[in-house]
This record gives structure tokens, C-alpha cells and sequence, in this order.
């Protein structure tokens, strides 16, 4: 199919229809992704396995432009675009001086507008502002205020001339990215919450534009609409808006459509697995909107429709991705499992936690598994295997705590992770067996999230499981034997989105303002899996007998240890049946 640049469609279309709508019907598709999270291609470059992907995508985007007509179809993304795959991150931090991989194939595919994600600020200053540079597409965050002026870091909306009809779309980012991301990474915005903010804008930009049809892409989670979670606020969104007919959330990677009979909200998942399908049609008589009607649904997106066009257009980035992926970095000693770390120590997070007490001065270490179910043979390292072990870019921080703060600090922790072991309770994990929200099917899984469950290392303690929560942890002293006081002061290493108030940790458990971080951390290092590459690059090999040394990481337990390690074990088997 031929491709029509989105700057060349609205200056035609735009120029053709200066006197407005003609009467009649006019039927418009909106077909919304989000979270792509660098799902670029369908192959993961290292085995013959493939996935859903923006191949998919331009598939199904030119299938409905080529049954109703390019004129009659809106793409939008709802962002995080820019972080997860292998691909996203060779153009984000590798390959620096091609135009991003991103922005050309979203001009493909021709999208009319991204929003800006959370995972998208992550990238940091260098990265989304060569987009800003680079992608003809507007990437849009009304909500991202600079701190010099107070206007819109990025573009607030973009309007679209077809048929004579405007439509409008306007997009957000995520509030609540001070609580994951270091000030750094946003260094000179702010961002506003989008109550009541969203209505103020689309009442101010609707009024300016003469706006058809309004279109709000927001990177936010569908949430409870209860008004009381800031990182979800679409049903609160949802129930609302006015002048608004389309809501497309992100975020939580939780497929759902919501509709009343003037808005609907739109929420595709994630990772290309499901597109969002909004249809709108509107009646113009006398050249003004007498009426309109508002539909949405979900399609499933099968990995195996794809855009061959493009993918043979875009195979050198492919195999410029592939290269670097397969690039052998080292030698591994013993198998790594991430899942392990559910149950104990082990030698993934023994590792995670020695690359982090090599940073002066860490004394402690917290870390939680960031890959779910993730398994790294013995032998050869290549650097996909990188991602495996450590899949984001976040830095490292060494703030200072107190004994205290690191007692409660864990036992906040813990909480969220195992239950008390008394008669009535068969499951040491907090876990249920429940539809997953993101797909659907009933499995057991996690009551909470398992990349919060921190455990420490550089202290000796247990974890007593038949004790309540607040009185489960027992720290018996520093991983040197030395005495852990309450009231001394340590040094502790940690992710910057942990410092900066992921999870809550901090601040509902150590009880510490994570908006004053500055004021305690100590030292700062680079992205963690930079600090493995280096790690990796400077030993040749990762070996558990080092990275595993108890005078280094201390040690840990679940007690009773006979008792809790069975039911863990069992709990394991549901998790993970075989």
C-alpha cells in the first residue's frame, strides 16, 4: 500500500475541505495501541520463537484503511514505545546517530500521534528529545509542564483536517513519574495530575480548535475509578470527561473496553498482543454535527499476519539488533533462575546484590527479581542474556537509612510477599488463583507484585513466618559479624526507582519522604546492567562461589525452616506446575 506521511495528509486534506463538512454520514475507525514496550519486531533474534509485534500492527492498520478508506482511519499510541526490547534499547543507547528505529517505523505505519510513557522518560533527556527532533508523528504530554516557563514540555495535541471534520487528539503522560524515575531523567518538568487537569485542557483546546471529535491518549492505568490511584486515573477519566469520545489508557498492561453511550474508553494491553477498535459516526446537517454514535472493541492480533513490506524495508535494523544481542560477553558457571528468588536466597539475586556492594560505600543491599520466570544456562553469556538477568535501565543509588528504617523497610517488604503461617492458612506465598487481569486466563499467580519483593543482602536475618506482620524480620547482625544497631546510620544500595518511591517501600515502610531523596543519597552509579556488563567485562565470568561469598552478602531464611520450605515448595508447584 502506498504510504501517506501524516504532515502530507492533513496539509491535502486540510486545504480540500476549508469550507467544512458536507452534509451526510461520516464513519471514523480509531485503532489504538500502547505499550509496546519495543516489541519492533516478531522475532526475539535468539531462537525461531516469534510474538506479536508493529509488523502485526501495520498489518491490521492497512487492512481497515484499505476496506474504509486511509481518509476514515486514526492510529494512535498510548506510550511506553521506547523501553523493552533489545531493539529499543541498540537505538536508544547504541546506535545514537540513526534516525531512531521508533520514529521510522511509526511514520510507516502511519501513526497520527504517541503519547509519552513513563518507560519513555526513563530513557532519559538524550533519547525523547532526539524524538522530539526526529519523529514527524507529534508525541504528546500536556501534563509534562517545564519548570522555567510552566508551559508543555511537549506538544499538547494535534488536530487532523477529514472530510472537513476536526479531530482532535490530545495526549498525557503518566503523573506519577516522580516516584519512580530519578529527578535527573526529568530534569525541568513537572507533571500534573489528570484530575481535573485533562477536562481543563480539552475544555480550552476544543473552544480553540472547533473540535469534531476529541480523541484523549493518556498513559495512564484503567484503575478502579475510585478517585484514589494517581498511576490509574482512566475510570476516574472515564466517568468525567465531557466533550470527550474516545479515552485511550495504558500502563497496567490490562486489556478492557468501557463504553457509555458519548465516550469510550479504550485499553489494548500490551506488547502488540490486542489493537483497540473505536468506531465513530457522525450525521452533519447544514455543515455541523447533529449527532454521533461511539463503539469500541478489542481485536486479537495474530503474530503470523504481518507487514512483509516492512519487515523487508526494516530487516538491516533487524539484523543490526540481532548482531548486537548475540554478542558473546563472558561465561556463566551455573545455572541463573530467577524465579528462585520467591523462595530464598539464590544465585540470581546473590548476584544482583554483590554488583551492588561493589559501589562505595553501599554497606547493605536491597533488590527484588525483575524478570518473573526468567532461566540463564551455564556457559557462554551473550548480551541478550543481559536482559534476562537485568531487563530495565535503572540506576543505582546508595542512600543513607537507619537501622530502623532498614528493619521496617523489610518488613513492609515481606509483607507484600508471604503470609503469616497460622491454622486456617495454606500458602506461605501470597498468592491466588484468579483470571490474570492482563490475559485473562485463571492461573495462580502473585497476590502483588513480584519485582517488589526486596530482600537484603549485607545483614544476617530471618524471616519468621508464623509471626504477624512488623515482627517477622530478626536481624542478627551485619554479613561481617559485626553488631546491626537500630539507631546507627548505613549506607544501602538500591534502584533509582526504588529510591525515588517505586512500590511504596520507602515510603509506606521506612516511613521516608522519597520527594527529599537528594538530601540522603550519598552516591550515585550508572544503569545496573551497565554495572553487570562492566562487572562481567572486568571478572570474565560470573561465578556463584564469588558472587554467592556470605561475608559479602550476608544470609537469609524463611523460619521454621523445615515447615515454611515445604508449603513454599508447594506454592512453587502451583506457581510453576510442571
Amino acid at each position: 500500500m502506498k504510504r501517506f506521511f501524516i504532515p502530507a495528509i492533513m496539509l491535502i486534506v486540510s486545504a480540500a475541505s476549508c469550507c467544512g463538512p458536507k452534509d451526510g454520514e461520516y464513519t471514523f475507525r480509531i485503532m489504538t495501541t500502547n505499550d509496546v514496550h519495543g516489541r519492533y519486531f516478531d522475532s526475539l533474534y535468539v531462537s525461531s520463537h516469534t510474538s506479536p509485534s508493529l509488523l502485526s500492527v501495520s498489518w491490521y492498520i492497512d487492512s481497515v484503511r484499505n476496506a474504509a478508506g486511509a481518509e476514515n482511519v486514526i492510529a494512535v499510541d498510548a506510550g511506553d514505545c521506547l523501553q523493552g526490547d533489545n531493539a529499543a534499547y541498540y537505538y536508544n543507547y547504541v546506535d545514537t546517530t540513526s534516525k531512531h528505529l521508533y520514529a521510522r517505523m511509526a511514520e510507516y505505519i502511519g501513526y497520527d500521534a504517541v503519547a509519552v510513557g513513563n518507560h519513555d522518560i526513563e530513557t532519559g533527556h538524550p533519547v525523547y528529545d532526539r524524538m522530539l527532533r526526529e519523529m514527524k508523528i507529534p508525541f504528546l504530554a500536556a501534563n509534562a509542564l517545564r519548570t522555567d516557563n510552566g508551559k508543555p514540555y511537549f506538544p499538547e495535541y494535534v488536530t487532523l483536517n477529514r472530510h472537513g471534520l476536526k479531530i482532535t487528539i490530545i495526549g498525557f503522560t503518566n503523573p506519577n513519574i516522580k516516584s519512580w524515575l530519578s529527578p535527573a531523567l526529568w530534569e525541568g518538568m513537572e507533571f500534573m495530575s489528570l484530575v481535573p487537569m485533562a477536562q481543563e485542557v480539552v475544555d480550552r483546546v476544543r473552544e480553540k480548535e472547533k473540535s469534531d471529535i476529541v480523541i484523549v491518549a493518556v498513559h495512564s492505568g484503567t484503575g478502579e475509578g475510585d478517585g484514589q490511584q494517581y498511576e490509574s486515573q482512566g475510570l476516574d477519566l472515564f466517568h468525567s470527561l465531557a466533550g470527550v469520545d474516545f479515552l485511550i489508557c495504558s500502563h497496567d498492561h490490562r486489556p478492557a473496553i468501557h463504553c457509555s453511550d458519548s465516550i469510550c474508553l479504550i485499553n489494548s494491553g500490551s506488547h502488540c498482543r490486542n489493537i483497540g477498535f473505536g468506531t465513530i459516526t457522525l450525521k452533519v446537517e447544514n455543515g455541523k454535527v447533529v449527532s454521533r454514535e461511539v463503539a469500541a472493541d478489542l481485536i486479537p492480533v495474530d503474530k503470523n499476519k504481518i507487514d512483509a513490506r516492512m519487515r523487508d524495508i526494516f530487516r538491516p535494523d533487524y539484523e543490526a539488533v540481532k548482531a548486537f544481542t548475540v554478542k558473546e560477553v563472558g561465561e556463566l558457571k551455573a545455572d541463573l533462575c530467577t524465579r528462585d528468588a520467591y523462595k530464598g536466597m539464590c544465585g540470581y539475586m546473590n548476584l544482583i546484590h554483590t554488583l551492588s556492594l561493589r559501589c562505595a560505600p553501599a554497606q547493605i543491599s536491597f533488590a527484588a527479581p525483575l524478570t518473573f520466570n526468567g532461566f540463564v544456562k551455564a556457559g557462554t553469556l551473550i548480551y541478550n542474556d543481559l536482559f534476562t538477568i537485568y531487563p530495565y535501565e535503572n540506576q543505582l543509588f546508595v542512600v543513607k537509612m537507619t537501622g530502623k528504617e532498614i528493619k521496617d523497610y523489610l518488613e513492609f517488604s515481606y509483607d507484600t510477599w508471604i503470609n503469616t503461617l497460622e491454622p486456617g492458612c495454606s500458602h506461605v506465598l501470597k498468592i491466588v488463583n484468579e483470571p490474570d487481569p492482563r490475559t485473562g486466563q485463571k492461573r495462580w499467580s502473585f497476590v502483588n507484585r513480584p519485582y517488589n519483593f526486596d530482600s537484603a543482602a549485607g545483614l544476617v536475618y530471618d524471616v519468621d513466618v508464623t509471626k504477624p506482620a512488623g515482627e517477622r524480620i530478626i536481624i542478627k547482625s551485619l554479613a561481617d559479624s559485626s553488631p546491626f544497631i537500630m539507631d546507627e546510620t548505613y549506607n544501602v544500595a538500591m534502584t533509582s526507582y526504588r529510591a525515588s518511591g517505586g512500590g511504596a517501600i520507602m515510603r509506606m515502610g521506612a516511613g521516608i519522604d522519597t520527594d527529599k531523596i537528594d538530601e540522603r543519597v550519598v552516591a550515585y552509579y550508572p544503569e545496573i546492567r551497565n554495572l553487570l556488563y562492566d562487572y562481567i567485562q572486568e571478572t570474565g565470568t560470573i561465578d556463584p562461589d564469588v558472587t554467592g561469598n556470605p561475608k559479602v552478602t550476608g544470609s537469609w531464611k524463611f523460619i521454621p525452616e523445615d515447615k515454611a520450605g515445604k508449603i513454599i515448595e508447594s506454592d512453587m508447584e502451583l506457581m510453576f506446575p510442571r
